[in-house]
């Protein structure tokens, strides 16, 4: 097992401490893919100079690319900024700054979830092989060198704190010292809308419209309603047609096929367009079947929310 250790600046983690937020964008103003770590692996906060302490952490939900106007909208202040004039202001210095060449409308967004920020006292000494001219971050192994001490202490300030980490160190034996739950993190609602978006590849599942800004992440069952924030539990449409679904005027059978109740017509007289989608199957489905409309929550909106 491996985790990242990514450079951010003391701003950053005085505003996102204070926020207290159930999930964080690591954000950076390139918009290079971040591969160094897979999903529900640990990412670590490391501070840039003068302190270059390890200040918190959480872990990784998943990468995007993302225009600035839809990384605010999701996260808004989980961004670590107060306003969406800071945060869009902000990336356009670092772009400026660092010679970015990839267009100011854009930004990387490494989406974590369930993060942790240590008090002064606990913050943990940098990695003695940590190399000067390093601008972004670097990934560590957890089983040797420096990589085992910082997990080490990582994990012994979580467990003090009682944070549900889905992993559990026994420093007794040093050869078999690791034990690792297979435990996934729960994802926020800003996660859930960016994956949900990713997995449909920017297309509305019913229509295939390409226009992100009205693109929506839609629950199959309802949030309020216990419905997870999973991909299986989600359908990108587009904002009209995630109204009508939620309202019960659209459904989705679990052959994912699109019915339209007579009702829509009944209430308001029209709504011509939305019967041209009645018995068709999804335009869109994600490429990854372990992300296909989960069938359960289907059959719920079905039974609980479709006016039939």
């Amino acid at each position: 097992m491996e985790f990242y250790a990514g450079l951010t600046d003391y701003n950053w983690y005085i505003s996102q401490k204070q926020n207290n937020p159930s999930e964080v964008n690591f954000w950076r103003p390139g918009t290079t893919a971040f591969k160094a770590i897979k999903p529900n692996d640990m990412f670590l906060f490391k501070l840039k100079k003068p302190y270059y302490t390890i200040v918190g952490g959480g872990f990784l939900v998943g990468y995007s690319s993302l225009p600035m106007s839809l990384a605010w909208e999701a996260f808004g202040t989980d961004n670590g900024v107060s306003s969406r004039e800071e945060f869009y202001r902000r990336i356009k210095k670092y772009k400026t700054n660092n010679n970015i060449q990839d267009g100011l409308s854009n930004v990387g967004c490494i989406i974590l979830t369930e993060p942790f920020f240590f008090e002064e006292k606990d913050w943990i000494k940098p990695m003695n092989d940590w190399s000067s001219n390093i601008v972004t971050g670097k990934k560590y192994d957890i089983q040797i060198g420096e990589g085992k001490r910082v997990y080490e202490e990582v994990v012994s300030r979580l467990n003090k704190r009682r944070i549900k980490t889905g992993l559990s160190v026994s420093l007794g034996d040093t050869k078999n010292s690791y034990y690792e739950s297979l435990t996934k993190h729960r994802i926020g609602q800003g996660a859930f809308r960016i994956i949900v978006t990713d997995a449909y590849n920017r297309r509305c599942a019913i229509s295939g419209e390409k226009t992100l800004p009205v693109l929506e992440a839609a629950h199959i069952k309802a949030f309020s309603q216990d419905g997870p924030n999973n991909v299986s539990n989600g359908l990108l449409l587009r904002s009209d047609l995630h109204k009508l679904y939620d309202k019960g005027y659209i459904t989705l059978n679990t052959d994912y096929v699109v019915e339209v109740s007579k009702s829509l017509h009944e209430d308001y007289g029209n709504g011509k367009m939305y019967y041209e989608y009645h018995g068709k199957k999804l335009t869109v489905m994600p490429d990854d079947e372990s992300f296909y409309p989960n069938k359960e929550y289907l059959e719920w909106h079905n039974t609980e929310v479709y006016k039939n």
